[in-house]
């Protein structure tokens, strides 16, 4: 086997023209790169929020036991070949608790209050920005904020208040929310992009080209091939061809929606099939972190409050008034239809995750993804006992595999103040914390 001596910086991007695009983690970044091939360097830690919408159809959800020998419930069971890999959290209360404002608003600000009428915003700043803002110097993009909703940031939705709480996870400041993006051809143009502009003639310029975004840098990509070990060579083939996948797919989804993309900041063309935009947006994500263009990512499954049916599982009823259920039994079950099918989702996600390379491991090894809703029974918007678990191997800091019952109810602040200092990147508080939730050991729990 021949080993050659081309060594990369860790943000090497390839420009060409109109394009820039960042490569994959490969062994020739290490800094110690040889003839011999040294092992690679420690890779990112990444964080991901995937959120839940309209509670959880909880007698469905909790598992029973504790600590490792815990049974995974119904809602649970598609994760079965990630048991290893997850930290079931139960006992936890939500900071601020009201009705669905509440719930998407303190998912991660761990904020006591919101505003009072539709034009009163103020929550505080969220866990996902305080990592953005650490990580900001490290990578091209921040954080990404997603959904699979268009966003709603002006007007009433729930009790009166303003749509950004149930719209958003992200906050810059205790004022200022951070819209989501919800279509995957305004993503892609900022991850991989020129310039992110959404300018309309540079936009429909590109279009016209029919030309891939990776077109204007093959040969220097060629160039590169030829100067790296067999293994880079596989992992930079790989990951072109993964960009192409999703560019090609992004392009037959606006050739279907027959929408031309305007210049503005939320531009539509989404496809209108609910598992074909989510297999875009989670491919997209896992792109950005393969290239370590980002290390923070949140994503809303569904806004709060979401009317989606799900016929393709046997669910028509609309998603939001079945979670009003009353405590009747077989709306109950039907509930817990959505809940399971959501898993099944994510667990195709962290499968993704799992298969994508990542230094010595995986990227779902270097992740630590919250997944959660910030209400549980649902029919009375209650905050106690949320529905919550960690996944992933969290770069060797999650002690996972486990279900967790705490009795005292600590708040879920606690718990994002824990998050932070797994990331390394220790906080005093988060919203209305009162310290560390001990997720490592659990008095009883062996």
């Amino acid at each position: 086997m021949t080993f050659l001596t081309k060594t990369l910086p860790r943000r090497t991007v390839l420009r060409g023209l109109g394009a820039t695009v960042a490569l994959p983690f490969l062994d020739a970044m290490h800094p110690g790169f040889s003839l011999r091939g040294l092992a690679a360097a420690q890779p990112a830690h990444r964080f991901q929020a995937f959120y839940v919408p309209n509670g959880m159809a909880m007698e469905y959800w909790t598992p029973e036991g504790e600590g490792p020998g815990f049974q995974l419930s119904p809602i649970l069971e598609p994760l079965a070949p990630f048991k290893d890999q997850l930290i079931v959290l139960s006992g936890l209360n939500a900071s601020w608790n009201y009705i669905h404002a509440g719930a998407s608003g303190s998912f991660l600000t761990g904020t006591t209050r919101g505003g009072r009428n539709e034009i009163e915003i103020i929550a505080d700043v969220s866990m996902d920005q305080l990592l953005a803002r650490h990580f900001a110097d490290e990578t091209q993009v921040p954080s990404l904020e997603l959904s699979l909703d268009p966003p709603n940031n002006a007007g009433a939705c729930t009790g009166n208040l303003s749509c950004v709480y149930t719209h958003t996870l992200s906050w810059r400041s205790a004022t200022q929310p951070l819209p989501t993006e919800w279509n995957p051809r305004a993503v892609f143009e900022t991850l991989f992009g020129d310039s992110g502009s959404t300018d309309r003639n540079a936009r429909n310029a590109r279009l016209r080209q029919h030309r891939s975004l990776l077109d204007s840098v093959t040969d220097k990509l060629a160039a590169l091939r030829r100067e790296l070990g067999p293994g880079d060579q596989v992992k930079v083939e790989e990951y072109t061809e993964a960009v192409r996948d999703v560019e090609r797919r992004i392009q037959k989804a606006e050739e279907q929606s027959g929408l031309e993309l305007p210049a503005v900041e939320q531009p539509q063309g989404a496809p209108a099939v609910f598992e074909d935009h989510l297999d875009l947006m989670l491919d997209l994500q896992v792109l950005a972190m393969q290239a370590d263009l980002t290390r923070v990512i949140s994503f809303m499954i569904g806004k709060e409050q979401s009317a989606r049916p799900y016929p393709q599982i046997g669910v028509p009823e609309a998603h939001h008034p079945l979670s009003h259920h009353n405590d009747v039994p077989e709306l109950i079950e039907h509930m817990s239809k959505i809940n399971r099918y959501h898993t099944e989702l994510f667990s195709r996600y962290l499968a993704k995750l799992q298969a994508t390379q990542d230094g010595d491991g995986s990227l779902l090894d270097h992740m630590t993804i919250l997944y959660g809703s910030g209400i549980s029974n649902s029919t009375r918007h209650s905050g106690v006992d949320l529905p919550l678990m960690l996944a992933g191997g969290g770069a060797g800091r999650l002690p996972s595999g486990r279900h967790l019952r705490f009795t005292e109810e600590p708040s879920m602040a606690n718990l994002l103040v824990t998050l932070m200092d797994k990331m390394d990147v220790p906080v005093e508080r988060i919203g209305g914390s009162t310290g560390i939730l001990p997720i490592d050991t659990l008095s009883g729990l062996l």
